[in-house]
């Protein structure tokens, strides 16, 4: 039986946080970067840590700091704005807790999101609308050449309309820490290939491990047939259906990245 969960709360700002803090724990992430750390959350440059990257890597430095500052049985990931829940409502007080993750994972090794469903585009073209697709040819480039026997299972998912998204998970750690290694021998190797250029991109696309690394988490499962689990996510925050539905025209019509 599982003892001990940890589900990190990646936050780059305050927000409001779950009370069931003996498994939810807010983490601060880019907090080296930050004039002030937050109240009652854990800032993510402690120990060994990628903080200073976060611009960059997003919400993976926690997952970083994590892998090597945290002694749990069970590692996971939400966002401030988006937590696993089996309940509609927009209330902290029926995400997923304590018991339905013991529960979850008596079944299953890895809990992960509901399928996200692109319907009419790959993943593949999916990213190319939204991102630099230079990003993705030297991720493939780099799994060719480091991780040669996850090549044809990367190519499967890239031509999938779905995917697990938003680098949200919960695992056991034996998973976490084999995912967690293989996932930045990849970023860092991506890294060193593009930071020149990642440099004079918007600060939205220099995000762009954060991105890539939402595409290779299916990878590791699928190669390493790891039996995952799947529940939904709820989003905290009203969202914006009509900006969303604007950018995603204007990217199939050819205003997106290249």
């Amino acid at each position: 039986m599982v003892d001990k969960i940890k589900i990190l709360v990646a936050a780059h700002k305050a927000a409001p946080m779950p009370e069931m803090r003996n498994i939810y724990l807010p983490v601060q992430v880019g907090a080296t970067l930050s004039e002030k750390k937050i109240d009652n959350f854990t800032p993510d440059d402690t120990g060994k840590n990628i903080s200073v990257k976060n611009p960059y890597f997003n919400e993976l430095t926690a997952l970083y700091w994590a892998r090597y500052n945290l002694n749990s049985d069970v590692i996971g990931l939400v966002h401030y704005r988006r937590f696993f829940s089996f309940n509609k409502k927009k209330n902290l007080d029926t995400i997923l807790t304590e018991s339905q993750i013991h529960q979850l994972l008596t079944k299953a090794d890895v809990i992960v999101p509901k399928k996200r469903r692109y319907w009419i585009e790959s993943s593949q073209s999916h990213y190319r609308h939204a991102h630099h697709g230079k990003s993705l040819d030297v991720l493939r480039e780099v799994i060719a050449t480091r991780q040669p026997a996850y090549l044809e299972i990367y190519d499967q998912n890239m031509a999938r309309t779905w995917a697990h998204m938003f680098n949200m998970f919960i695992m056991k750690r034996a998973e976490y820490d084999a995912y967690i290694d293989w996932l930045f021998d990849i970023l860092f190797a991506v890294e060193k290939q593009l930071q020149n250029e990642v440099e004079h991109w918007d600060i939205y696309e220099k995000r762009v491990y954060g991105f890539l690394s939402e595409r290779l988490l299916d990878v590791w499962l699928e190669k390493n047939h790891v039996k995952y689990t799947e529940v939904p996510i709820v989003f905290m925050e009203n969202q914006h259906w009509v900006r969303k539905g604007t950018k995603f025209l204007a990217r199939k019509i050819g205003f997106g990245r290249v």
